[in-house]
């Protein structure tokens, strides 16, 4: 994959990434046409954009749709950052990866999820020139979306919120008083989870999943962390940056820990991730199952 970082104004693109489990009794199309298991795969899809593509902005999803045997999904990219980061993800596997994991959790599979995938952009087929960097980015720019996002999509959106949110608020005449959750508990969307100390699982979780986000996670800790505080972040930011995202999301988790020693929790990683809105992240360290 080329070094050269890609610099330029506004810049939005479209590609296409083909899916096909090759797996026996798993087959990514039937179960996104199947009501029940279609929000599943739209959040297998969605969690595995958020880690390849370095968080939650930068792309959107406009389409998925019947390729058969593959499950096409159509993707607008609307910064270039996002769309380099996401090639790069594609190229190294981390796409097919991070896919296999969120499917064999949230699907509840017995054995790893093996997918076969294809990327395009228009009549392009990228995974022919995944080590030409400036290429792949010039063919996703010049295929330009040609349709806005579909109702379907915006309706999966809607119930990924939804979940994220929490049931909402039932009036009642007669209020419940709720009992204390344990002081070595904590809450999150409702439930009660026990509280410990983070793990090297949790720091790998995090440092996949954060990208861009990670600078606004550490500040957000910052504010009960004396070694997160001023400049920080930002030395972090300029230490690590030939690194790249994932180091220094790792660093920033490390230094915490370091710092924090036994009072480094998961409560405060989970409320951290709730102040900067990224509770996708959060249920996937939490290992959360989809509600039925």
């Amino acid at each position: 994959m080329a070094d050269k970082t890609v610099d330029r104004g506004p810049w939005t693109g479209c590609s296409v990434l083909f899916l096909q489990s090759l797996c026996p009794g798993v087959n990514l199309l039937s179960l996104y046409k199947d009501q029940q298991g279609k929000f599943i795969i739209y959040k297998v899809i969605k969690l595995t954009l958020i880690d390849s593509a370095g968080g939650l902005g930068g792309y959107e999803i406009l389409k998925v749709h019947d390729a058969d045997p593959f499950l096409g999904v159509e993707v607008k990219f609307v910064d270039v950052a996002a769309c380099q980061q996401f090639l790069e993800s594609y190229s190294s596997g981390a796409v097919r990866q991070s896919l296999s994991q969120h499917a064999c959790r949230l699907l509840a599979l017995p054995q790893e999820l093996t997918v076969e995938t294809q990327l395009k952009a228009s009549t392009h087929i990228l995974d022919l020139n995944l080590d030409k960097l400036e290429l792949c980015l010039e063919h996703i720019h010049h295929s330009q979306p040609e349709r806005l996002r579909d109702e379907e999509i915006d309706h999966l959106e809607q119930q990924l919120q939804s979940q994220a949110l929490g049931p909402a608020p039932q009036s009642t005449i007669i209020t419940q008083e709720e009992p204390p959750v344990p002081s070595n508990c904590f809450k999150f969307q409702n439930k009660v989870f026990e509280d410990r100390m983070l793990t090297a699982a949790d720091v790998q979780s995090f440092s996949n999943g954060v990208g861009r986000q990670w600078k606004h996670v550490g500040r957000a800790l910052g504010k009960s962390c004396r070694a997160l505080k001023g400049p920080a972040i930002d030395n972090l930011a300029y230490e690590y940056e030939r690194e790249g995202l994932y180091e220094q999301a790792y660093q920033l988790l490390s230094r915490f820990i370091q710092a924090e020693g036994r009072a480094a929790k998961l409560s405060r990683l989970v409320k951290a991730l709730e102040d900067c809105k990224l509770t996708s992240l959060a249920e996937n360290i939490l290992d959360i199952q989809p509600r039925e």
